[in-house]
């Protein structure tokens, strides 16, 4: 059993980030000091939001540069720190090279931060934000299990450089990740595994896809329609909650996946479309061969691979691992996704409606 002191300060890499903010809010509530670990501690404009957090919480926040790819230079963010939150990966479809712009952060990235652990005395406990794509490439993968259910216990094993390369940067940083923790005893490694992460963010401009993708959803580009993709659904909120019982219970261990909704991407728009019936929601799935046709000519990271093996086919993950073990429970999909649709409207990110 490995009891984590709440006075030492957490270290959280890549705290500029989506979830890593809420992370950030749940410990400095918490009455943790939180050592946020950013490219540019003096770049206003991305940290602005972080040190406003700070102010009326029990915790502290300080500031420490460090970079995924410069070795080493997590060492003075994680000093005398208990813990370590990794969150710090790239996540963007839009890539040039599936190498330089995703597997090398992803994987070096991981490598310098659990090295720096190896050499800092005072760390207990790592908690590393790897993703559902580190236990499946393509919804067809669940044909390969029995039940057809996705578990802690299951690998990614069919995504590559080339396909789905995003899945394979996260099972290749998950994977060196536990290599590198088995070879040593005096720290424990945790691992999320998140779904599809929504909600609102501590700042509604975030360029992650997941809020690229309700953009498109109120701006009328996806009226037509949407494959018919299944996916899980994890509120922000509740992610951030599953990486402070990671790094606080007792018994916390091994990977842990954190979704809140088996579901597809019309199940998420259709909680949408009785709120905001005036936007231009999209309200039903195109056909798989239009897909296939159009896709790629639309979107070079929608391959003809991808359709055949991502459309048309349902996703289910189990959470009851984290359910048991972490104690969680999960706010309902349509909160979630309309907490954050109405944040867009709100900060301009999606258009008013025209009138009919």
């Amino acid at each position: 059993m490995v009891k984590i002191d709440k006075s030492k300060p957490v270290l959280v890499t890549g705290a500029t980030g989506y979830v890593a903010g809420w992370i950030v809010k749940r410990l400095l509530e918490e009455g943790v000091t939180v050592h946020a670990a950013v490219r540019n501690p003096s770049d206003l404009s991305k940290v602005a939001h972080l040190t406003q957090l700070a102010h009326n919480k029990p915790g502290k926040l300080i500031l420490f540069e460090a970079d995924l790819l410069d070795t080493g230079s997590y060492q003075e963010a994680m000093a005398g720190c208990e813990v370590v939150i990794h969150t710090a990966s790239p996540f963007t479809l839009n890539i040039k090279d599936p190498q330089k712009d995703l597997v090398t952060p992803a994987v070096e990235g991981t490598r310098n931060v659990l090295e720096t652990a190896n050499k800092t005395a005072s760390v207990k406990r790592v908690v590393l934000t790897s993703s559902c794509a580190a236990i499946y490439g393509d919804t067809a993968d669940k044909e390969l299990i029995p039940g057809g259910v996705f578990t802690e216990s299951h690998w990614n094993t069919t995504s590559t450089l080339k396909h789905q390369p995003y899945s394979f940067s996260k099972t290749m940083a998950e994977k060196l990740a536990w290599e590198i923790a088995n070879k040593q005893d005096r720290w424990r490694l945790v691992v999320i595994n998140p779904s599809f992460v929504l909600g609102p963010g501590i700042i509604p401009h975030s360029n992650s896809e997941s809020f690229n993708l309700l953009r498109q959803v109120g701006n009328g580009r996806l009226k037509a329609g949407l494959p018919d993709i299944g996916v899980g659904v994890i509120d922000v909120r509740d992610l951030a909650d599953a990486h402070v019982r990671a790094a606080y219970l007792p018994n916390a261990n091994g990977r842990n996946i954190i979704s809140g909704q088996n579901t597809s991407l019309l199940g998420i728009t259709k909680t949408l479309q009785h709120r905001y019936s005036e936007y231009p929601i999209p309200s039903k799935t195109l056909p798989k061969w239009l897909i296939w046709l159009i896709g790629p000519l639309a979107d070079k990271t929608t391959t003809r691979k991808f359709v055949a093996r991502n459309v048309g086919y349902s996703w289910h993950a189990s959470n009851e691992k984290s359910i048991r073990e972490l104690g969680m429970s999960y706010r309902p999909m349509d909160e979630t996704v309309n907490a954050m649709f109405q944040q867009l409207i709100d900060h301009g990110q999606i258009p008013q409606p025209k009138r009919r």
